[in-house]
């Protein structure tokens, strides 16, 4: 059979094929085309045989921003390193990319380090290229391997393999930064090009549970579906973005999902890293956080709470932000006598879990708690802020007036104050009126449900706006 050639097609749903079927793309004949989609419930899986093509389309794929940036990284010479949290979709947009890939009859090989069959081809730089040059030769091709976490001395391994200079492209990812830092990172140096991966966000979130209706005027959809975008907003506020949460059935999934996940990343990347077995009390720690969103850490105070020794604290503090649990945001400060300059603020990088590790999940009132909105909505910053040295930080005084988040706009930060409500009409509280004369902004921002109004304070203009602005009009921060 010619390649492009098929004899007759059947749609089969993978569900239903029998335990015993097993399958490995990377043994195909060159002449077949394979497309590896692997979905989070229900997956899609195509496959060019003799006889029939194995096409399966699914509704529970959730299309991702973050693929265009993957495919572009495709064109750099450095060795692109995809990490994130667990369970965030790495291994899934990586197959779509794949998929893609041969597609347009590229060559390609995935390697899951996870897979012991696959490990086998990693005991040594030659065997592995010997394993790639069997299946692409010595042209161009794209080398994906997939939990890079779990080959010892990783760094090393890649760097001999870039130093070669082979006509091949590698991708790999990893789950827990600091694995990725410690086995890789440094020896990659100026070798590798990192993309941190998020959950979800609300955009995608809301493309997926309309159908992809609107995704070209996703926007007209916000202004003129207001009640339906609140929905929106409640459920992703309450469950968040792990993409398996998000296309479970129901609350009573959803829990068991969140369960999952939480007791994979404490046995897999806490426990691995703290070297204990019994990790009760830094489980303690991140329940005490869920309640801290959007305030002030005092350590004495967790310190108690937690039974954890100050030092030990800290410590624990700086893994669970190093493993993409918690984010801890600074005081934006230039008068050390008026303003805090040491305390941190901590949000949690998806709000699912913190509902879940504060034992709200799928019961909490969200109307009536805004510090999780106020944690969605630094979410949506920090996606947005340059990368670099820049950060969102917070402003606070020793008098106690606040402003919730500063966004880094060149000399000129940008105070930004969340507002989890309705608002009738523009009204700045003290704290922001008192920030705006102290450092006199171009622009400060009311983010807000749905209110859109500018108000003029001496030279600073004051923007409100409806929460979704921020996505599709990120340009307002600049």
């Amino acid at each position: 059979m010619t390649r492009g050639h098929r004899m007759s097609i059947h749609v089969i749903n993978p569900r239903i094929l029998p335990p015993y079927w097993s399958f490995n793309p990377r043994f195909l004949p060159p002449y077949w085309s394979f497309n590896p989609r692997i979905l989070p419930i229900d997956f899609a899986l195509r496959v060019f045989l003799p006889n029939f093509v194995i096409v399966s389309k699914t509704k529970t794929m959730i299309a991702r921003d973050i693929e265009k940036r993957i495919v572009d990284s495709l064109k750099l010479k450095e060795v692109t390193v995809l990490t994130g949290a667990r369970q965030v979709g790495k291994t899934t947009v990586i197959k779509e990319v794949i998929g893609k890939l041969r597609d347009k009859g590229e060559k390609v090989l995935y390697f899951n380090l996870d897979i012991e069959q696959d490990s086998e081809f990693f005991n040594s730089q030659q065997t592995l290229l010997n394993k790639i040059q069997l299946e692409c030769g010595n042209t161009k091709a794209y080398i994906f391997i997939d939990e890079i976490q779990q080959k010892k001395d990783a760094g090393r391994f890649l760097k001999g393999l870039y130093d070669m200079e082979l006509p091949y492209k590698f991708v790999v990812t990893g789950s827990g930064s600091l694995e990725l830092k410690e086995k890789i990172s440094e020896a990659l140096t100026g070798r590798k090009y990192v993309i941190e991966m998020p959950p979800v966000n609300f955009i995608e979130f809301v493309n997926f549970k309309t159908g992809y209706k609107y995704k070209n005027r996703i926007e007209l959809f916000f202004e003129i579906e207001k009640e339906k975008t609140k929905l929106l907003l409640n459920e992703y506020l309450m469950f968040g973005g792990y993409p398996a949460i998000i296309t479970a059935g129901d609350k009573t999934r959803k829990t068991e999902l969140m369960n999952e996940i939480f007791i994979s990343y404490i046995t897999k990347d806490i426990s691995y890293l703290l070297g204990i077995r019994a990790p009760d009390k830094f489980v303690k720690l991140i329940q005490i956080l869920s309640t801290y969103i959007g305030s002030l850490i005092n350590y004495t105070t967790l310190s108690n709470e937690t039974g954890l020794k100050t030092d030990t604290l800290k410590t624990y503090l700086w893994y669970a932000e190093q493993t993409y649990i918690i984010k801890t945001v600074k005081p934006y400060f230039t008068n050390v006598k008026k303003e805090i300059t040491k305390s941190l603020v901590i949000y949690f990088n998806d709000t699912g879990m913190c509902n879940f590790s504060s034992g709200r999940y799928g019961s909490f009132a969200i109307d009536k708690d805004g510090f999780i909105f106020q944690n969605f909505v630094y979410g949506v910053l920090k996606s947005i802020v340059s990368e670099g040295l820049s950060s969102i930080n917070y402003w606070r005084t020793k008098d106690n007036a606040e402003v919730d988040f500063i966004y880094p706009s060149g000399n000129s930060p940008i105070p930004v104050e969340v507002k989890f409500s309705s608002l009738k009409k523009p009204m700045v509280s003290r704290s922001f009126r008192s920030f705006v004369k102290q450092y006199s902004p171009k622009i400060g921002i009311i983010v807000n449900l749905d209110m859109e109004e500018m108000l003029k304070i001496g030279n600073t203009n004051v923007l409100f706006i409806p929460f979704w602005k921020l996505f599709t009009n990120p340009g307002i921060l600049r």
